[in-house]
């Protein structure tokens, strides 16, 4: 009987696995979160002695186009104009998505809609292949093929806006396309057997009701191309210029904020001013990625609302 009521009053050894388990999952969490706060906080501090330390104005950080942070100008401000590196970060970003986006919309639509299973059978490896390379075999490929042929279609130097496009189309297409395939998977299959139901081809049925089912999917694969793109280092890096110049067009050398600081954080003391400029073009970056984030889950809240 005592036996009985021991078993009874005291806890398995399931329950006691299960209490473990959630002091394990609640222990990484807080741990993750640590983590993220400390970034957050590093990042954050670093870069804001720009502005509180160093005393420069952000307006003029923002839009100035001057940027030598080791030097002043004849009023004694320093040059520390952030506007080239910015446009250049934006411009290779929106147009390797614009570029990459058609190409993932005609390769999702043959992998779902066309021939599902010899479409997955043959490009999923394709994409698996793109997404696995390493960014500085993108470079190298871009460095020995696409800056040649731009040199010799368009001319200059072949170092610029258009080149560091197109390595990273390469390698956002991979990102969207795949995002994208698991969105057009996800909209229901009545939806394809009404329309078709009612009379409509099967291209009507792709147009008007697939695609404009998926459009929160697709939304939110271009942000998370995007994202990818906008924080790509080592292979615009190799193909863009590293001018730190304004770009007056798709050809002209130019830099972006992941070029400036690869090529720049080796080269400063930690504390100057030339290192805090660095970390404040490193906390536009953070904004930048919270702001995609923020943009993914608008649309996938908007994507699950509507459904």
């Amino acid at each position: 009987m005592e036996d009985i009521k021991r078993q009874l009053t005291h806890s398995s050894k399931a329950t006691r696995q299960d209490r473990y388990g959630k002091l394990i999952a609640f222990l990484c969490t807080f741990l993750i979160g640590l983590l993220v706060a400390s970034i957050l906080y590093l990042v954050a501090s670093r870069g804001l002695a720009t502005f509180f330390k160093n005393h420069v104005s952000v307006w003029d950080f923002l839009t100035k186009q001057n940027w030598n942070p080791g030097q002043v100008d004849k009023n004694g401000a320093a040059l520390v104009g952030a506007l080239p590196m910015i446009v250049g970060s934006f411009s290779v970003t929106v147009l390797s998505a614009v570029l990459a986006t058609p190409f993932a919309i005609a390769m999702a639509l043959f992998m779902t809609e066309i021939a599902p299973r010899r479409g997955t059978k043959f490009l999923q490896p394709v994409i698996e292949l793109l997404v696995g390379i390493p960014s500085v075999v993108y470079g190298f490929v871009g460095l020995t093929i696409v800056v040649p042929v731009v040199r010799a279609l368009v001319g200059g130097t072949g170092f610029g806006i258009l080149s560091g496009t197109l390595v990273l189309f390469v390698m956002v297409l991979p990102t969207i396309t795949s995002m994208y395939v698991d969105s057009l998977r996800a909209v229901p299959r009545f939806y394809r057997e009404a329309s078709l139901a009612l009379g409509a081809t099967r291209w009507q049925t792709t147009y008007k009701v697939v695609l404009r089912a998926s459009i929160p999917g697709l939304l939110t694969a271009i942000i998370f191309g995007m994202a990818r793109a906008f924080g790509e280092a080592l292979a615009v890096q190799m193909v863009i210029g590293n001018a730190s110049l304004l770009p007056h067009n798709l050809i002209s050398p130019a830099s972006t904020l992941t070029s400036v600081l690869t090529t720049g954080m080796g080269n400063t003391v930690m504390g100057t001013l030339p290192n805090n400029a660095l970390w404040s073009l490193a906390l536009i970056l953070l904004l930048m990625s919270l702001c995609f984030n923020l943009i993914i889950r608008y649309i996938g809240k908007k994507g699950r609302m509507a459904k």
